[in-house]
């Protein structure tokens, strides 16, 4: 994770990265599908997705689960059915050790260059819920902020509705819908080819 402190209502990303045996791959992945079937069941689970290899010679997959917050992520964690699990992981079909990584807020919007990209809802599913956000929160915020703020120059004005917006957006409004729409936005994100 980023220097960034997180929050214990911070929805959360954890990216997990494994190099798997030649030969072995079925067995990983009924392990990988059976802890992601016990994570499903977690309270605060928002969706799981699994990038495969597609290059034999950098066997890694990629396991991506998403939380609704920390506090749901450190629960799940922390569990007794989660560290059956880790018991229960083929360790003599891996190569090395895991390379784990978790994301908040916009370090999920934004990937470096060549950096693995993670799974996304389509991009008219994002386009249609950034309209409608966006949409809902200027025609709130506009008038609101020009009632409150309405002797101060447009151009401040603007900027105290965008700054508005956009920490609403990041920490309130697009976790929750999110949250909500998990099922839409995910549907073909799924462990299942």
């Amino acid at each position: 994770m980023s220097g960034a402190t997180v929050r214990d209502e911070d929805p959360v990303t954890t990216i997990i990265s494994r190099k798997v045996k030649a030969g072995h791959e079925a067995e990983y992945e009924r392990w990988l599908a059976g802890i992601a079937a016990a994570a499903s069941a977690f309270p605060g689970y928002l969706g799981a997705n699994v990038m495969r290899p597609s290059d034999k010679t950098k066997p890694e997959y990629v396991s991506i689960f998403r939380f609704d917050s920390y506090a749901s992520l450190k629960r799940w964690q922390e569990s007794e059915i989660h560290r059956e699990w880790q018991e229960r992981l083929p360790r003599d079909v891996l190569e090395g050790d895991a390379q784990i990584s978790r994301m908040t807020g916009l370090e999920v919007w934004f990937t470096a260059p060549g950096a693995a990209a993670l799974a996304q809802p389509s991009r008219h599913k994002m386009a249609i819920v950034l309209i409608v956000v966006v949409f809902a929160m200027l025609t709130t915020l506009t008038p609101l902020f020009a009632w409150a703020f309405g002797g101060l120059h447009p151009k401040v004005r603007l900027l105290i509705v965008v700054a508005t917006q956009v920490s609403l957006m990041t920490y309130v409004v697009m976790p929750t819908v999110t949250r909500l729409l998990s099922r839409w936005l995910y549907a073909k994100s799924s462990l299942n080819r």
